[in-house]
């Protein structure tokens, strides 16, 4: 992509509440609004991206998400703490630069991806139990 920016800093995070969005500012001048639902969707997690290629879990019930807590990571990214519990994504600012530069075709992605698989966006996220394959070990 000759638009990415190889090595953005953000000069500014603001989380607004009201509008459920991200607002970050990058040293290149490049301004975005990311909403809520996007990031947790999106999260860079292991619980939402799988561990590999089509191990994807896709999120449904996001639309109403609130990030409570952004928490910086290192000098190189941030972990918000989600509404809904989810915390462990940790978003570089290149992901979020990524995340804010490519937001229509995310969304186009995601909604897709919803079609396929017969779900709404609105849908409570089905029980951990039932989204397993026999993975789950008691202990």
């Amino acid at each position: 992509m000759a638009t990415a920016n190889p090595d953005p800093t953000p000069t500014q995070l603001t989380v607004h509440r009201g509008s459920r969005e991200l607002e970050v500012a990058f040293d290149d001048g490049a301004t975005f609004r990311i909403a809520f639902e996007l990031l947790r969707v999106y999260s860079p997690s292991a619980e939402v991206r799988g561990h590999g290629p089509g191990q994807e879990t896709l999120q449904t019930g996001k639309r109403e998400v609130r990030i409570d807590a952004l928490e910086p990571v290192g000098n190189y990214a941030v972990q918000p703490r989600f509404s809904d519990g989810h915390d462990t994504g940790i978003y570089t600012w290149a992901y979020l630069y990524e995340l804010g530069a490519d937001q229509q075709r995310l969304w186009q992605d995601y909604e897709r991806r919803l079609v396929e698989a017969g779900r709404d966006r609105d849908e409570p996220m089905p029980a951990p139990q039932r989204a397993g394959h026999g993975h789950h070990h008691e202990h």
